[in-house]
């Protein structure tokens, strides 16, 4: 049959209107989504003993704001709204409180630190929000049966500190080891895994020494040590007191091979204030590339890492490790929410963060590659050691697989 004209445009203008509906039904959103916005919640120590992370936040609100001069995500700009909590677990609920409340974000992402994460779980999973992509290796993150809202990012602490356990019963399996930590959830977290992996040679640790978080400095601690004539110390603390025990080990004339936590190894935050001198051989791990190092001038992630910094975040040192820690954040958040189409419930974006698979990043290691299952919410599980030599890292050996069983 043939239709005539005006009953032709009827179908036609049928067919679009069930078309236009079928688009619009495939749309979900929750609090914080639009069709043209996502609103992205964060905290990080802008001031407080942590302050040396604050770049953390700065390169996320960077790479947000490139992402949104390129077009945005399916769209949609991102709103990044950061506040800062001081480091301190009272002003973390605070602030994710108005978050969540006031400001009405889909989601809190790259939260910073063990104590300011600790706080706001159990509030994040009674909300059903999303605590996403946490800027702590908290081993508690990876915990999808009792917080299926909360996920962590950097490789946990414990993996951490069971690499490190490997290379001391390669390397020094006869040596005495010291051992100081911030007496937290997380440098317990490090301990654990270093206790971990010596197994039945954890009797080699002669001393395990805690400083608080207020203490201005611990110089009176590495004195402490010291006297017990270890071989190795193991430092697990956040950047102001690793720059200060290099530094204090160095002025005390103790030569022992010195391991530093990942957190810690800027060269610019701890290295550099430590004293390139007193940092010589230093050990640590690392995921990410270090963009001080010649070996990547010309790798096309770091390239463009550095072209980004220059323009989103000029102020940042390109030596601080913490900005490309936000960069690699922000990329990664970024592909889930391209990952979630138009379907931008808080359920979906916590499925989809479930859902990665070897995802690649420019600014990681050759081999470090991006994992998650709804069962395993440690996102980054592999590592590689390095030692500073000269007034930078140089990586050896391997890429080592840090978790409990060994392989994924």
């Amino acid at each position: 049959m043939r239709l005539t004209k005006p009953l032709c445009a009827v179908v036609t203008a049928g067919f679009l209107v069930a078309a236009t509906g079928s688009a619009m039904a495939q749309k979900k959103y929750d609090t914080g989504a639009t069709d043209t916005e996502i609103k992205i919640g964060n905290i990080i120590p802008y001031s407080g003993p942590a302050s040396a992370y604050g770049v953390v936040g700065k390169a996320m609100e960077g790479y947000f704001k490139k992402v949104n001069d390129d077009g945005g995500i399916n769209g949609r700009k991102i709103n990044f709204i950061s506040y800062d909590d001081a480091y301190s677990p009272p002003k973390a609920v605070e602030q994710t409180r108005k978050l969540v409340e006031s400001d009405e974000v889909l989601l809190v992402f790259g939260a910073l630190g063990t104590p300011s994460n600790s706080a706001i779980q159990k509030y994040m999973n009674a909300k059903k929000t999303p605590q996403l992509f946490l800027a702590t290796g908290a081993t508690k993150w990876n915990d999808p049966k009792a917080f299926p809202w909360t996920m962590g990012w950097l490789p946990s602490y414990q993996s951490e500190g069971r690499i490190y356990a490997k290379y001391l019963l390669k390397e020094k399996p006869g040596a005495k080891i010291a051992v100081l930590y911030q007496n937290d959830d997380f440098g317990k977290d490090y301990l654990k895994g270093l206790q971990d992996g010596l197994g039945d040679k954890k009797s080699n640790i002669v001393a395990e020494e805690s400083y608080e978080l207020s203490e201005p400095t611990v110089d009176s601690h590495i004195v402490k040590l010291k006297s017990l004539n270890a071989d190795v110390l193991v430092i697990f603390t956040t950047p102001k007191f690793g720059a200060q025990t290099i530094k204090k080990v160095g002025e005390l004339g103790w030569k022992p091979t010195m391991i530093i936590a990942n957190v810690s190894a800027s060269t610019a935050t701890v290295m550099k204030p430590a004293g390139f001198d007193n940092a010589q051989g230093v050990i640590s791990a690392a995921y990410a590339k270090d963009s001080t190092d010649p070996q990547w001038n010309d790798d096309p992630g770091m390239k463009e890492f550095k072209a980004f910094l220059a323009k989103y975040v000029p102020e940042a040192n390109v030596a601080d490790s913490s900005a490309l820690t936000g960069y690699n954040m922000a990329q990664t958040m970024a592909a889930v929410l391209k990952q979630c189409g138009d379907d931008l419930t808080r359920a979906n974006v916590m499925k989809q963060a479930a859902s990665i698979k070897d995802l690649q990043q420019g600014g990681l290691l050759p081999g470090i590659r991006i994992n998650t299952s709804p069962t395993d919410f440690s996102p980054i599980e592999q590592l590689q050691l390095m030692r500073f030599k000269g007034e930078r890292w140089e990586l050896f050996g391997g890429v080592v697989d840090g978790e409990a069983g060994g392989e994924r």
